[in-house]
């Protein structure tokens, strides 16, 4: 059984950056494909960016169109640790997000329903 526990949201203006962490208690989570999700108010959840390790310092990363430039996915598979780094944070990028573990696929997948494992979700809030 994995948990996710996330940090790091808070409430910040246009232009401003935010880090957000993911710890996860399981022994297995380098196996595993992290992902970032988002949900606005009256939205559906939203792929924000995944990444999985391949092998030594190889990573395979992907990222939504609309935060391509601005938001860097990592991780230290060492801390057990996943992380989503927001830059030039605008209004849009309000939302509740969320950390997502998928044990299972073989592969990057940016489906909601292929992760398996959710965090609590931490609120990120972008005044103009």
């Amino acid at each position: 059984q994995v948990q996710l526990v996330e940090s790091g949201g808070g409430l910040v203006q246009a232009g401003d950056s935010l880090s957000l962490s993911c710890a996860a208690s399981g022994r297995t989570f380098s196996r595993y494909t992290m992902g970032w999700f988002r949900q606005a108010p009256g939205k559906e959840r939203e792929f924000v960016a995944a990444i999985k390790w391949r092998s030594g310092s190889t990573y395979y990363a992907e990222y939504a169109e609309s935060v391509k430039g601005r938001f860097t996915i990592s991780r230290d598979n060492a801390k057990s640790t996943a992380y989503l780094q927001m830059n030039s944070l605008k209004p849009e990028d309000t939302a509740v997000y969320y950390c997502a573990a998928d044990s299972r696929s073989t592969y990057l997948s940016e489906i909601y329903s292929s992760y398996d494992y959710w965090g609590q979700g931490t609120q990120v809030t972008v005044s103009s």
